[in-house]
């Protein structure tokens, strides 16, 4: 063989071999004799080695975030770090209130009405459920007491005690009164809360405490409610109410020389107990959803028709007018009859409750005539009337159907109707029977119990219009004095109210051991007038006048025979015995 260099040169390159690794897998399996591997376990697999790309992507990621980290870091360290080391100190110190004692309130004799329990735990109701939430003690509140007699809710009303949220932080610091004497005289009773500065670890454990500002307590008041007469007068308006079947009602007694309030209560009534402590959520239920209202003050915030007893004051202005002679006779046949202007075959008839034949004033205001009121208020044949303007005038001298000055009792301003009144309110014109049952307080009539009261005071004192007080040996404040009308005047109407209770409506009064002057009313209502309100006012002594008094009880039967007349005897037989101090010269 020749193996010359040319041979040598022209024989192919023999080709390098490329070695590649060869995988683990591919020399270990056979698939002829696959081993039994759980594989849910893992087992018969081999690892790969992770990748350098891999390996750079996750350093690189947690390079990013302690980056991030780092640069938050000095944020919050070296940015805000004297902010929030500031915030940190002033998180230490926590401002908790020192509540300051609310003011006691007192009867006119001294006798607590509504006072502080000892504070050694605190109930308070939590307004953002129905839940109550017990106080630390580093913050506690009284609870507010109440005295268990009946008829003085609406006097002393209620209260609401300060509130935390869900986080323990007050969002009310303060009591708020929400009705009577509470919420009047919340400013007085409140008193001023203090601080102190309580200084906790990061745990929340209290390190040290200083009172920053002492708590100031609030003023005692004494009101000029004697509590057992205004107990009295509630448990009889109470009584008759529900033995003959009324819906409500309401009473009070005034000094007719200061205007205090002796008793001012309303029946049905709430529990100033049960709302304040807010405990009894069933109770609580069942007085918010009472159909008879025991929220309503009746005898402040109740509108009703007045009926007769507005009559003294429409014949005080015929007086003034001239309008008629106190001993002129009107002979009353039980009703009078007006003819029609646009058909004079027929007419329309305004009847009288009873024929009471001749009457001159002070008889008619004793038996309670309609007639000679239609006569002397819108005029009847011969005898010229007041008319409806006149009407109005006096009666607004007297504070009804008026705002009453600033006061406890402020109370409703009611209606007088009026052809202003009537035009507005049904776009329709004057007649003169409506006038006629203006004159006897029907129609669109409506006044308060403390209008009344205040009018028959203004009566027994001989012409001061004075402003209700709840406050004792309080200056008394004349709204105004009634100086167009004479003495004489005066004198009349209180003796055909003297009559009334000898003789008159009023009879059921006429006791013996005080002299009584008095007025019923019995108001019908609605178109069937099946219902009625009862009235009585009046004042005593009669010679010597110091109290006046007014008694309502709301929609009865008409065929009632007892109403407020029964209930205000029974008052004042209780007082003979129990307080006869009122009866006394």
């Amino acid at each position: 063989m020749d193996f010359s260099w040319r041979n040598f040169i022209s024989l192919p390159r023999r080709r390098r071999r490329r070695i590649t690794e060869i995988a683990p897998d591919e020399v270990l399996i056979d698939s002829r004799n696959i081993p039994d591997f759980d594989t849910t376990q893992f087992e018969g697999r081999l690892e790969k080695p992770i990748s350098r790309t891999m390996l750079y992507a996750v350093g690189g990621a947690f390079l990013l975030l302690a980056l991030v980290f780092s640069g938050q870091a000095w944020h919050l360290q070296i940015v805000k770090g004297e902010e929030y080391r500031n915030r940190s100190e002033r998180n230490m110190l926590r401002p908790v209130p020192v509540f300051a004692a609310r003011g006691v309130v007192m009867d006119r004799n001294g006798s607590l009405l509504s006072w502080n329990a000892p504070q050694t735990s605190v109930e308070p109701v939590d307004t953002t459920s129905t839940s109550t939430v017990r106080l630390a003690n580093e913050d506690t509140v009284a609870l507010r007491e109440y005295a268990t007699t009946t008829g003085l809710s609406h006097v002393l009303g209620y209260v609401q005690y300060p509130s935390k949220d869900k986080n323990g932080f007050y969002y009310q610091n303060d009591f708020e009164g929400i009705a009577g004497v509470e919420k009047y005289f919340n400013k007085e009773l409140q008193g001023e809360n203090g601080s102190r500065l309580v200084e906790v670890d990061a745990h929340g454990k209290v390190v040290s405490e200083n009172i920053v500002r002492p708590a100031q307590p609030g003023a005692s008041i004494k009101l000029s409610i004697d509590s057992q007469v205004q107990s009295a007068l509630h448990k009889s308006i109470k009584s008759i109410a529900e033995q003959v079947g009324f819906a409500g009602g309401a009473g009070i007694i005034m000094d007719v020389t200061t205007g205090e309030l002796i008793a001012i209560t309303s029946y049905p009534e709430y529990s100033s107990q049960v709302m304040s402590d807010r405990t009894d959520t069933a109770a609580v239920k069942a007085l918010l959803t009472n159909p008879n209202l025991p929220f309503l003050n009746r005898a402040v915030d109740g509108l009703y028709t007045p009926g007769s007893i507005v009559k003294p004051y429409v014949a005080l202005a015929a007086l003034t007018e001239n309008i008629i002679d106190p001993t002129t006779n009107i002979v009353t046949t039980g009703s009078i009859s007006i003819p029609n202007p646009y058909d004079s075959t027929k007419a329309t008839i305004f009847r009288d409750w009873k024929n009471h034949g001749t009457l001159d004033m002070r008889r008619a205001i004793a038996v309670s005539s309609d007639v000679y009121f239609y006569t002397i208020g819108g005029g009847y044949k011969d005898q010229k009337g007041l008319g409806i303007l006149n009407i109005d005038k006096y009666l607004r001298m007297f504070g009804i159907g008026s705002p009453i000055p600033e006061s406890f009792a402020q109370g409703k301003i009611g209606t007088i109707p009026t052809p202003e009144w009537k035009k507005t309110t049904f776009n329709e014109d004057w007649y003169l029977g409506n006038t006629y049952h203006t004159s006897i307080g029907q129609y669109g009539f409506q006044v308060t119990l403390i209008q009344m009261v205040r009018a028959m005071a203004t009566i027994a004192n001989g012409g001061n219009l004075l402003v209700p007080s709840i406050i004792k040996d309080q200056n008394p404040v004349i709204e105004k004095t009634t100086d167009d009308i004479s003495p004489q005047s005066f004198k009349v109407i209180k003796e055909g109210m003297r009559m009334g209770a000898i003789e008159g409506t009023g009879k059921a009064l006429n006791v013996s051991y005080t002299h009584i002057a008095t007025k019923t009313g019995t108001a019908e209502l609605g178109v069937s007038k099946d219902k009625v309100n009862s009235w009585v006012t009046g004042f005593w002594p009669y010679e010597n006048p110091k109290y006046a008094f007014v008694v309502m009880l709301e929609k009865g039967s008409v065929h009632n025979l007892i109403g407020a007349a029964a209930a205000m005897r029974q008052q004042l037989d209780w007082m003979s015995i129990n307080t006869p101090e009122y009866f006394k010269e």
